[in-house]
């Protein structure tokens, strides 16, 4: 059964990309250990508005673990201490009564602070538009069966479509390397039939445009498939890298 328990929270707080940050330390006491991260979050939220104070400002949409956007550094690590998870599905119940937790935003140079909690994760969407598409014909809807596609191929698509973007796996790189992220999205498509069409420039320039915006290299620490709440496996790294070669050597 659910208990309350009482917490302290050190949470970052910076007015803007420009301002300097600093933690800020509340207590709060009889949070259900039943509630998720983000509903204790909103707890906070209320306690500050009715003190008269700013309220924390974190991201977050869907609170199903799809969209990728509660992109929090809970206690060292992204999303918080629990395995394969986004923050939204994160409970209270993995805190102990007395717990200090600290909270920060991603720590990366792609994805600048615009306040508090809040990172600008555009770069990844960028990213996406550099090669992450495929041309199609938007004429009369195909049979789902008109081009055969392996179990295996189909699977490992499917696995690496799994990445929501969140940006967990720049967020816990030392290098703050968007490599896992890039690489999903580049063996989505390169495994599929579908995808052949762009994939002589598709990882070049998906590779350019990370480099551009400022995200480090993969030295294969592996740190990010050990945060990724989607268990995107490094192996998709090894098909960039492949992609990324024999698309330099047609050039």
């Amino acid at each position: 059964m659910d208990k309350n328990i009482n917490i302290t929270l050190k949470v970052w707080r910076q007015k803007g990309p420009k301002e300097k940050g600093a933690f800020e330390t509340y207590q709060l006491k009889g949070v259900s250990q039943g509630s998720s991260f983000l509903e204790m979050l909103d707890i906070l939220n209320e306690k500050l508005v009715n003190e008269g104070k700013e309220p924390v400002v974190f991201d977050h949409d869907c609170r199903e673990g799809i969209c990728g956007m509660c992109s929090l550094y809970i206690d060292g690590h992204p999303h918080g201490p629990d395995t394969s998870i986004t923050t939204c599905q994160l409970h209270m119940r993995k805190f102990n009564d007395g717990a200090t937790i600290t909270i920060e935003p991603w720590r990366s140079a792609g994805f600048p602070v615009i306040r508090d909690l809040m990172v600008d994760r555009y770069a990844y969407d960028k990213i996406i538009q550099a090669g992450g598409f495929v041309s199609v014909n938007t004429g009369g809807i195909p049979d789902a069966n008109a081009i055969p596609i392996p179990k295996k191929d189909a699977d490992l698509a499917m696995d690496a479509a799994a990445c929501i973007g969140c940006g967990a796996c720049a967020a816990a790189c030392k290098n703050g390397s968007a490599m896992l992220f890039v690489s999903a999205k580049v063996s989505q498509l390169a495994l599929l039939p579908q995808g052949r069409i762009e994939a002589a420039r598709r990882a070049k320039v998906m590779i350019a445009k990370m480099d551009e915006l400022g995200f480090g290299n993969c030295t294969n620490t592996r740190a990010c498939e050990a945060e990724c709440p989607k268990d995107i496996s490094i192996s998709n790294i090894a098909r960039l890298n492949r992609e990324f070669i024999k698309a330099k050597l047609k050039d």
